[in-house]
């Protein structure tokens, strides 16, 4: 895996839907298992969503504890 991944889903916001302007890493994980049910966006976004999916339903969430606030800074 990429560690610039992390930094990039605690970054960039939703561009629509629902959660439109939410940023990536906040999306609740009912809104990300319609996606994984439905089919992920397909690219950049689509692997962001994968992969903030996984983590939360890990329960490794705490992992972007620390990425999110350097990016604050």
């Amino acid at each position: 895996m990429n560690p610039e991944i992390l930094k990039d889903i605690v970054t960039p916001k939703m561009p629509f839907g629902k959660y439109k302007d939410k940023i990536i890493a906040d999306l609740p994980v009912s809104y990300l298992e319609w996606f994984q049910r439905e089919g992920m966006p397909p690219g950049k976004l689509g692997m962001m969503l994968s992969t903030i999916y996984e983590i939360k339903l890990n329960g490794l969430e705490y992992l972007l504890t620390e990425i999110k606030r350097q990016v604050q800074k």
